[in-house]
């Protein structure tokens, strides 16, 4: 009976996982076998303050090591005027490919727009702490990362009281899960399946070993929303299959769309 306590507990983890206690990274047809899954929490503890810049007093400005400039906008009248102060990166950058939200300012709108894609030479993107305001009560503070929302985001009522509190990882859900084809060096992703409040919810991703995305959706309340893209490794498309727009249609019945081959000649197409 002693004999068998180390067997026991080098298989507990593995027991558990099989039970589904810890987060399953199949997806079906797309998902190749996945080795080791993180979650976001476990890649990055410290993400709770800005890294400034290695000197003996914080640099002005300077945020994860990159220089920042200062802005602000003001909007509504009267005791209802509500302030944003932020800062935003100095040079023109993209942000991640894979980003879900990305969080900008506009020059022409002189407003911070939220967007899934971003063009430069429209406006530069937030990086650094982050407050709104109305008069002296602060609704909400947290702060970007290349313009995507990292680390602790906290939301106020008019009566101080916290509303809401959330946890980001560059523009990730802190539960969401990532696999990597080399766990040990976690240089090529894999797979990344966002998972909020315990449940599937934003753009998944799947990507080859050279970095081309393999497949890519949307889940919203743990389902299958709209169309999923699958690609080739050298980038071409694959196949299309579409899912209902909102989840819960039982009526909609998942179907393959378009589908392609390796030379980009179409296969199969419903109108």
């Amino acid at each position: 009976m002693k004999n068998l306590v180390p067997l026991i507990l080098f298989l507990a983890p593995a027991l558990l996982i099989a039970q589904g206690t810890e987060p399953r990274i199949q997806e079906g047809q797309f998902t190749f076998d996945t080795d080791k899954p993180f979650t976001l929490l476990e890649l990055d503890e410290k993400i709770e303050e800005p890294i400034y810049a290695k000197k003996k007093k914080p640099k002005r400005k300077v945020y994860y090591g990159i220089k920042t400039k200062k802005g602000f906008t003001r909007k509504g009248y009267g005791d209802r005027i509500t302030v944003e102060l932020f800062y935003y990166l100095r040079k023109p950058e993209k942000p991640s490919s894979f980003a879900r939200d990305i969080y900008w300012y506009d020059f022409t709108r002189r407003e911070i727009r939220k967007t899934s894609t971003f063009d430069p030479s429209k406006g530069v993107l937030l990086h650094g702490p982050y407050k709104r305001m109305q008069g002296e009560t602060l609704l909400e503070e947290g702060i970007y990362f290349k313009g995507t929302k990292h680390g602790r985001w906290m939301r106020y009522d008019r009566a101080d009281l916290v509303e809401d509190k959330e946890k980001y990882y560059k523009g990730w859900p802190k539960e969401s899960v990532v696999t990597y084809y080399d766990p040990n060096e976690r240089k090529k992703m894999k797979e990344i399946i966002p998972i909020e409040y315990g449940e599937r919810e934003g753009y998944y991703y799947m990507l080859h070993e050279n970095g081309t995305v393999a497949v890519q959706g949307e889940y919203k309340w743990d389902q299958k929303v709209s169309d999923w893209i699958e690609n080739y490794a050298s980038g071409k498309r694959k196949k299309i299959i579409s899912y209902p727009k909102e989840p819960f249609d039982k009526e909609f019945k998942p179907f393959t769309r378009k589908e392609w081959n390796e030379k980009g000649k179409e296969l199969y197409s419903v109108r």
